[in-house]
């Protein structure tokens, strides 16, 4: 795990408009292949989540669906439908910042891992206070607006 690229993910997410401040890399070989942030609003589209669109994109870049030695860093825990999609590209080393209590599906509220029977390595807690601060922020912004 190396701490630059969850910095990279949590400089991005300061950009994301009026997304919610979630950012995802993926990188291969300790280079970034893919980065993604939240595009829900942006697209009006359920599953333009970041680490979806990263995923594509770092599959597009390999010609391959297998992210096989790729790992991903994202600054909220996936949600399941994101935990399922790193899984099933085969990602092996799933790095995160702050923890969803509510959806997420790296061992808060579920675990994938156990549902798909692939034991990707995962770690949260990864600058977790600056990704917590995102969120945080931007959900007071929505209240105040």
């Amino acid at each position: 795990m190396k701490i630059e690229f969850m910095k990279k993910a949590v400089d991005m997410a300061k950009n994301s408009g009026k997304d919610i401040p979630i950012a995802a890399v993926v990188v291969k070989d300790g280079k970034i292949i893919a980065k993604a942030l939240n595009e829900r609003e942006k697209n009006q589209n359920v599953v333009s989540h970041a680490e979806m669109i990263a995923l594509q994109e770092a599959c597009k870049k390999l010609k391959n669906w297998r992210l096989n030695d790729c790992e991903i860093y994202v600054t909220l825990e996936p949600c399941p439908m994101c935990a399922s999609a790193i899984l099933q590209a085969r990602i092996n080393k799933v790095y995160f910042g702050a923890y969803d209590m509510l959806n997420g599906a790296f061992g808060s509220k579920s675990d994938m891992r156990k549902i798909m029977n692939y034991n990707a390595e995962v770690k949260g807690g990864i600058l977790e206070n600056e990704c917590s601060e995102l969120l945080k922020q931007y959900f007071e912004r929505l209240r105040n607006d």
